[in-house]
């Protein structure tokens, strides 16, 4: 079924995933076309030696976090949930601060210390995990939601007040150039389904041209069609010179649009390996801890 309509039926032992998906989507899937990495540009974020308790009960302590992220290119984290991901994307958004501010740096300038609106401010952008309540406001419109963390990039201030003209354009934007299936932008974000929801968020981050962007789980919930979009879009993002860093435990996903990949286990991040030069076998033992974390191989490399 598709939009509420009878479409075919198949024998699914003659079908292939790809085929199942396209029949779903009424549409064909094309894969992500990806460059070789060749454009890499000077390095936007540096993290340098981050360590960090967690404040949560059962959270999981950061331990000497090295890596950067150069522009034009997409970095992959991958690991199993609960080994520090939530940490380290509350640190690197600035919502959890450093104990010294040059522990991250910022095309050269220590950022540790700075919140998250200050850090927007310098352009970076976020796609948080959880879409609904920290991606956005439940009972606000997607008008609203836009606005939110795009006022200063899309400059949606005019004279102290909100430019309410420019908010609903730029919310209209994001809903027509991401494919957001919604009856309209007056409409609450608590209306959209969680896919829509996601490539609502994405596409607020991504339309305000960051010089870095970081996204924790950038299709989770979407459909094949909406998921090869996003992916197209960070490539296409990072092409066009922004670092994306991207944190994901599906490995396909981080397979098709990463440009190098790292794991993070128990708190610890492995050296930063080039997608042609690692197998998802040799993730999956970095991802399980069997071949240990690299930290400081990492620290020597990057410094």
């Amino acid at each position: 079924m598709r939009g509420g309509k009878y479409i075919a039926e198949c024998d699914p032992t003659q079908e292939t995933s790809k085929s199942l998906a396209e029949m779903m989507i009424g549409t064909n899937l094309t894969t992500p076309r990806h460059d070789d990495g060749s454009k890499r540009g000077p390095v936007r974020l540096k993290v340098h030696n981050l360590s960090l308790d967690s404040h949560e009960q059962f959270g999981i302590d950061l331990n000497l976090i090295n890596f950067d992220v150069r522009g034009g290119e997409v970095m992959g984290i991958a690991g199993v949930a609960g080994n520090g991901q939530v940490e380290l994307l509350e640190v690197l958004s600035g919502e959890m601060l450093c104990d010294e501010a040059e522990h991250l740096l910022l095309e050269g300038t220590p950022i540790g210390k700075l919140n998250p609106t200050e850090r927007r401010e310098l352009g970076i952008a976020f796609v948080p995990e959880d879409r609904l309540g920290h991606g956005s406001v439940p009972d606000m419109s997607l008008t609203d939601n836009a606005f939110l963390s795009s006022y200063g990039q899309k400059k949606l201030i005019s004279n102290g007040l909100i430019n309410h003209k420019k908010s609903t354009q730029y919310a209209e934007e994001i809903v027509a150039k991401f494919d957001v299936r919604t009856a309209g932008v007056t409409h609450t974000a608590s209306s959209l389904s969680g896919g829509n929801l996601q490539k609502f968020i994405v596409g607020r981050e991504m339309l305000q041209d960051p010089k870095l962007i970081i996204i924790a789980h950038p299709t989770w919930g979407v459909d094949a069609g909406a998921a090869a979009a996003i992916h197209q879009a960070i490539i296409d993002l990072a092409e066009n010179g922004a670092a994306v860093l991207v944190v994901s435990q599906d490995l396909d996903e981080l397979f098709a649009i990463s440009n190098r990949i790292a794991v993070i286990a128990e708190g610890r991040l492995s050296v930063s390996r080039d997608i042609k030069e690692i197998s998802i076998e040799q993730i999956g033992l970095l991802m399980g801890g069997t071949e240990g974390s690299g930290s400081q191989k990492e620290a020597q490399s990057v410094a």
